[in-house]
């Protein structure tokens, strides 16, 4: 009898030590839960922002684009095999070279010898590999002499080839590889677009904001004045504005001017956005909290409407960037804009814009492709944007 009450009492005591203990990883886990949903619901407008972004897998995909562009644009020295002005007549408008990435079951990149001839007829130029001749591609090899950012001397390149040529995406005219004068040209549209941008932005941001907070006759003498700029025909405003420019100006003062012309059209969709988030938030309780406290009118709009409408500037930048950058191609394709020997994708346009051109030597418009590229993924992260940064998004 006494072993079978020592065996009870055991028996009561490791359930009542079973029972503490799943009462206690309960409530652990209840207290995990609690911590969890706390931090979920603690984060921070950009972090809800960035986390319904993220969620966007078109938006992702614009994002990383874009970023791959300005990447090879400020490395673009160091990854194309030539300079921007590298002539090799010998093979001019040759189409793009194709490229072998194994050679006797090893993974070792080369191009085949090329050699060209006219046809006696057409006069087209026609190449044709020499098989029997392998020409090995080389990484990080000494070429032509350039600077880094403008700062640093190298003549290191990414890839290249001891002898012939290496051009994946063909040659133009002149002999000069079109892939390196693509990469070269992405340094000027997309750099036009961000300058552009950036200075629209500033006259933009300060005018609507002005026009919406304090109405009366300085919001109506700013919207007329949008609407006499926005009335104008964008080419033939274009075409008046480049024919002032000096013929004997440097290349450096015309891309300054080319991005101020740009500017001067473009902030007024900027400021007539943030004209009407202004007028809504300018009656909200923190703007007559801060009215009461005796802030001036500067400091509000400073400290408070231009924060308050942050995120509509930084959705409207990115849905200006592509606007800009198509911008610039078209007034460069149609000769308003950069010229040579300044290269941008439009300029590369322009120059094969030959119909004739286009149908035998139809690698010549592969630029369009670029614009086209980064024109759509500009867009599809300022939608994701648009969509992380509305409030009444999930």
């Amino acid at each position: 009898m006494k072993e079978r009450t020592d065996l009870q009492e055991k028996s009561n005591m490791l359930r009542s030590l079973y029972e503490q203990n799943m009462q206690k990883n309960g409530n652990l886990a209840e207290e995990e839960m609690l911590a969890a949903e706390e931090a979920h619901y603690a984060v921070s407008q950009w972090g809800i922002a960035w986390r319904k972004f993220r969620r966007n897998k078109i938006a992702i995909i614009g994002m990383l684009a874009i970023f791959l562009f300005y990447l090879v644009a400020m490395f673009g020295d160091f990854i194309t095999p030539y300079n921007l002005e590298t002539r090799n007549v010998k093979y001019a408008l040759m189409p793009p070279q194709k490229v072998h990435f194994f050679h006797d079951g090893k993974f070792e990149p080369f191009v085949h010898s090329i050699t060209g001839s006219r046809d006696p007829v057409t006069l087209k130029k026609i190449y044709k590999e020499d098989a029997s001749k392998i020409i090995p591609i080389r990484y990080f090899i000494k070429g032509e002499h350039y600077k880094l950012f403008k700062l640093i001397p190298s003549k290191m390149h990414l890839f290249g080839v001891d002898e012939g040529i290496v051009s994946i995406l063909g040659t133009d005219t002149q002999g000069r590889d079109l892939f390196s004068r693509i990469v070269y040209g992405s340094q000027i549209s997309l750099t036009i677009g961000l300058v552009g941008v950036l200075l629209s932005l500033i006259l933009g941001s300060i005018l609507g904001v002005v026009s919406g907070y304090f109405g009366g006759w300085v919001d109506n003498l700013i919207q007329r004045t949008i609407e006499v700029v926005r009335s104008f025909p964008v080419i033939p405003l274009w075409m008046a504005l480049t024919a002032a420019l000096p013929s004997n100006w440097s290349v450096g003062k015309i891309y300054f001017a080319i991005t101020v012309i740009l500017s001067l059209v473009a902030w007024t969709w900027l400021a007539r956005q943030l004209r009407g988030k202004v007028l809504a938030t300018r009656e909200e309780d923190f703007v007559m909290a801060a009215r009461l406290t005796g802030a001036s009118d500067w400091w509000i709009i400073v400290h408070h409407l231009i924060p308050a409408t942050f995120s509509n500037i930084i959705v409207i930048s990115t849905l200006s960037m592509p606007a800009m950058i198509l911008a610039e191609s078209s007034m460069s394709f149609l000769g308003l804009g950069l010229r040579p020997p300044m290269t941008s994708w439009g300029v590369l346009l322009k120059e094969a814009q030959n119909i004739q051109t286009l149908v035998l030597y139809p690698w010549l418009l592969i630029p369009g492709i670029f614009v086209a590229v980064s024109i759509l993924s500009f867009n599809f992260m300022g939608d994701g944007l648009r969509d992380a940064l509305d409030p009444y998004t999930v």
